[in-house]
């Protein structure tokens, strides 16, 4: 029950941000023009894909933390925590001094309208002055993570949703705001959400023994294992970003039906990963823990545990699309001919949770060991094969594009079972009687 306990807070705070989303299309979209809806979308897209890049900000420092937890060295844990935010506000600084080119870059690969172009851009740079604040964040979740304290997550995402959407509709409806007052909302729910994380960090660091070092937070080379890591991760992540970008691209060629289709049965799959981060993320501590102690036995029941709750949750979204697959479609969209297109691919939706289960599963324990190369591999093999499927494919329209997709899925997750079994599941097969 302790990959429940870790999990369920994850889970519910994942839910919370398709709910921001929400809320900043109903407020934007009900401005007289259709304009401010589409620079914010362009915008907001075009931060997601920044912001998610540099993630393993987050994973990283989850990893280590639960090694070092599990070494039961405080002093381990003080200075991750100090290397993970120095280089976060690093990061975060340089966004900002290179503002401009960057945000040219970004909006030139979304190619928007004109109109929609300059408000995104105008709402972009904005927004980019919460940077410091949003990788400062993640490296704060990740600390907490890796000390298997996820309520911290919920607690963090929660403050700073129900900020941002309070925020949304006081600039918006009360003070007659546009584009402009969904970005300013974002930046300041960003740094009260760092500062309370702040306060947090403060309580929490009262518990540890050991102390900061210096020569630990200032000397570039004690930050070698957070770099390898990070890198790596970084290097992984950016893989993921051109799969997504490709598919919607291709998607895209055939027309803004298949698009919006491809659009919507996405939400499928996002709606899945959102149960199944939760259990990744508990692994990633938990078996982190049992990485650190060299404790196969418990290192075994953690992955056992975490498969099970998994699997569990696959087979559970399989069904729901099987059955209700129709009825989540009309949820999402009431254009009919999308709805009728959508549901000639729905059979897609039924396969992916039993294939994607593995990776994202796999991901969680190889965080949890910091074994970033072999998640960094399997990203680019799967593209090896993604890639070659689309061409030889492409006869079959559509159903090729997600036949591609789904073949990338699964050489993934066969790359990292491959690995699983050869760098751990022997390790406590031969530890198991000693």
């Amino acid at each position: 029950m302790r990959i429940w306990a870790l999990a369920w807070p994850i889970i519910l705070s994942n839910i919370t941000v398709p709910l921001l989303g929400l809320v900043d299309t109903a407020v934007v979209g009900h401005l007289p023009d259709s304009r401010y809806l589409a620079g914010v979308t362009l915008g907001a897209m075009l931060f997601s894909f920044l912001y998610w890049g540099f993630g393993f900000l987050r994973m990283g420092t989850t990893g280590l933390v639960a090694q070092a937890m599990g070494r039961e060295n405080d002093t381990d844990v003080r200075n991750l925590l100090g290397q993970s935010l120095i280089m976060a506000l690093v990061i975060g600084v340089l966004l900002i001094l290179f503002a401009s080119p960057l945000i040219s870059l970004g909006l030139w690969l979304l190619d928007g309208s004109e109109v929609a172009t300059h408000l995104a851009r105008e709402y972009a740079h904005i927004r980019l002055w919460s940077a410091p604040a949003v990788l400062a964040n993640y490296a704060i979740l990740g600390w907490f993570l890796g000390q298997q304290n996820s309520r911290v997550t919920l607690m963090i995402l929660l403050l700073t949703n129900s900020v941002n959407i309070a925020l949304d509709i006081w600039f918006v409806v009360g003070l007659g705001m546009t584009s402009n007052g969904v970005a300013w909302a974002s930046v300041i729910a960003d740094y009260t959400a760092f500062a309370f994380g702040g306060y947090l960090v403060l309580r929490q660091l009262a518990t540890l023994k050991g102390t900061f070092l210096r020569e630990r937070l200032l000397a570039l080379a004690a930050y070698t294992a957070l770099f390898h890591v990070n890198a790596n991760l970084f290097v992984r992540t950016l893989g993921l970003l051109f799969v997504m970008a490709f598919f919607t691209a291709q998607g895209a060629r055939q027309g803004d039906t298949i698009l919006a289709a491809n659009a919507v049965l996405l939400q499928f799959i996002m709606l899945t990963s959102y149960a199944l981060d939760g259990f990744a993320h508990a692994a990633e501590s938990l078996v982190g823990r049992a990485y650190g102690r060299k404790d196969w036995r418990e290192f075994a029941l953690t992955v056992r545990a975490a498969a099970r709750f998994s699997f569990w949750t696959a087979g559970a979204a399989a069904c729901l699309f099987a059955v209700g697959g129709n009825g989540l479609v009309a949820l999402l969209t009431g254009l009919e001919e999308v709805r009728i297109v959508a549901a000639q691919y729905l059979p897609w939706m039924v396969v992916m949770p039993l294939i994607a289960v593995w990776s994202y599963l796999l991901d969680g324990i190889f965080i949890g060991t910091t074994g970033v190369r072999e998640m960094r591999n399997s990203i680019f093999i799967g593209l090896a094969a993604y890639l070659p499927a689309w061409w030889l494919t492409q006869g079959l329209g559509n159903h090729g594009l997600w036949l591609s997709f789904m073949l990338f899925t699964l050489v993934r997750s066969a790359v990292l079972i491959h690995y699983y079994r050869r760098h751990y599941h022997r390790r406590y097969q031969l530890n198991r009687w000693r």
